[in-house]
């Protein structure tokens, strides 16, 4: 479905709630479950308490970390040529610092270090606030 078929669908669903009507007969299918709403209780009451939602409460999300050792572009042409062995040239210099990502917001930088049979990176500077470039693949020498 493309994202005008999608919104159609949502406004001719608007519309026969609006008119009283049941929401299959106007996709055809069988009658939708309306989605329920998310049980937040524990949070309601303490927002509704006047009370500060206690900082513990996040300690257990899991975010996405991700590292990125430089960035380039291809042709297609160029892609479908490559096999094993094939060498991507990345837009860093070697020693430059890498990116570390948490979920799309550029966190800090580091190094590339090897942990046995196993790469890490060893953080060596954690950025104070949102970069301005932190979705572009600018090596960290033109950031600063």
């Amino acid at each position: 479905m493309n994202p005008a078929e999608i919104d159609a669908l949502v406004a001719s669903v608007q519309a026969a709630k609006a008119a009283g009507q049941p929401v299959s007969s106007v996709t055809g299918d069988a009658p939708a479950v309306e989605p329920m709403a998310p049980q937040l209780a524990e949070l309601e009451r303490l927002a509704s308490g006047g009370g500060e939602v206690p900082l513990a409460m996040l300690f257990s999300l899991t975010l996405p970390i991700s590292i990125e050792l430089g960035r380039t572009t291809m042709t297609v042409q160029e892609i479908l040529r490559l096999g094993r062995g094939s060498v991507i040239q990345l837009d860093r210099l070697a020693g430059e610092p890498i990116d570390i990502f948490v979920g799309e917001r550029r966190f800090a930088e580091g190094e590339v270090v090897v942990l046995g049979e196993h790469f890490g990176v060893r953080v060596t500077r954690i950025l104070a606030r949102p970069s301005a470039n932190a979705g572009t693949a600018a090596p960290a020498s033109a950031a600063a």
